[in-house]
């Protein structure tokens, strides 16, 4: 039997240009941490795959 090769697919962090690995096929809209600069970048789109910056979170006061 031979050993399963796992597909890892890379992109550039947009802050520092460090590589960010992903081990499983990564899903458009989600939210990864870069461990170079601790940036929070969102998947933007898988083919090709594309990182930008997260929306920061704005507070919803209920109004």
């Amino acid at each position: 039997m031979m050993p399963t090769q796992s597909t890892v697919q890379s992109a550039t962090c947009p802050e520092c240009e460090g590589e960010i690995a992903f081990q499983r096929r990564p899903l458009a809209g989600e939210v990864v941490v870069c461990v170079g600069c601790s940036a929070e970048l969102e998947v933007q789109t898988v083919e090709p795959l594309v990182l930008a910056l997260a929306p920061e979170v704005e507070e919803d006061w209920g109004e």
